[in-house]
């Protein structure tokens, strides 16, 4: 008998696509049409004790706001603006109180920077804690990121650095590491693992660059699982191939003096959680919103035809490598 530990997250979710409507899922958050001129957009995540967020690394207040920010990231990366978000919590009877409420508050303090009410939820007796959050938000239809919209020739952008949020987990999981780096650099990277920020910042920038009577389609999604899983997945979506040049893959300046440039790579393509936007169009827009963003934002590859996803370095110092979704975290993986 087939067990979920067999087939895998992405093996699991092909399945269950089956009952789905395949014109409204495979991107971030499901699109409903509500009303002429607007878009619903709904995404929901799911978090549990010891596999998203522990005591050893996160407070109650982080775990909140990381969680928040996970589901806003969605929102954003449909190009969508927040209305509201439902809380659904599965909870051991013996969790203190005051836990819960910490929760909140530190959903509440990300919620806060983008006007996004809690608007109900549920709770439950769970064995394991549980947090999951439905985020809505709203969008125009000509306005709405997919990841089935990138073209041979789109330049791949990254609205910032990568591999951040997995330093910053590591320094809290092992805090002898990092020795070379001074206390500003570390406090940065932890940061960047315990209060993430969701790129909703970047829609403005986006709809004033693309303002035209005939929108052009814009590819794209976060990279909470990671730049290369963000990169494959748009591929696989939009049935085409990427070329990634690695010395234009923007890391953190504390990397320069604390790892190697191959554990740096490492962080970047596949630690994860750092929730930037990566995003496929054409070159010339492409170049005004990294000019715009600044701060690690860049364009890190090309679009290609065909299938495979390339990373490469013109210098000649490394051979290409062929990226694949096996290299990241998958849940019920091995």
């Amino acid at each position: 008998m087939t067990k979920v530990k067999d087939i895998g997250e992405q093996g699991l979710l092909e399945k269950l696509q089956r009952f789905c409507p395949p014109e409204i899922i495979g991107d971030d958050a499901a699109v409903l049409e509500t009303a002429p001129g607007k878009s619903l957009v709904v995404t929901t995540d799911v978090l549990v004790d010891g596999v998203h967020f522990s005591n050893l690394t996160t407070s109650p207040e982080d775990a909140g706001w990381r969680a928040a920010a996970a589901n806003l990231s969605d929102l954003a990366a449909m190009g969508a603006s927040p209305l509201g978000i439902t809380v659904g919590l599965g909870l051991p009877g013996e969790l203190r109180v005051s836990w819960v409420e910490r929760l909140y508050q530190g959903m509440t303090e990300c919620l806060q920077k983008y006007n996004t009410p809690i608007v109900g939820g549920d709770v439950v007796r769970s064995p394991v804690t549980t947090l999951a959050i439905t985020a809505f938000g709203q969008v125009h239809p000509n306005r709405i990121i997919r990841r089935s919209a990138a073209v041979v020739g789109d330049a791949i952008v990254v609205t910032g650095v990568h591999g951040a949020s997995h330093a910053g987990l590591e320094l809290l999981l092992h805090p002898e590491l990092g020795q070379n780096i001074n206390d500003k650099e570390k406090t940065a990277l932890i940061k960047a693992h315990q209060r993430p920020q969701p790129r909703l910042d970047v829609l403005p920038i986006l709809e004033k660059i693309l303002a035209s009577p005939c929108p052009m389609p814009v590819a794209g999604m976060d990279s909470s699982d990671g730049l290369a899983d963000a990169v494959i997945q748009i591929c696989r979506a939009s049935g085409v191939g990427a070329i990634l040049e690695r010395r234009q893959i923007s890391l953190p300046t504390a990397f320069n003096h604390w790892l190697t440039a191959e554990q740096a790579l490492e962080y970047a393509l596949y630690g994860g959680e750092d929730f930037e936007l990566v995003l496929c169009l054409p070159e010339e827009p492409a170049y005004e919103i990294v000019q715009h963003l600044g701060q690690g934002a860049a364009i890190v590859g090309r679009i290609t035809a065909g299938s495979t996803i390339l990373l490469h370095d013109k210098q000649k110092k490394f051979p290409d490598q062929v990226l694949s979704l096996s290299q990241g975290f998958q849940h019920f993986g091995q």
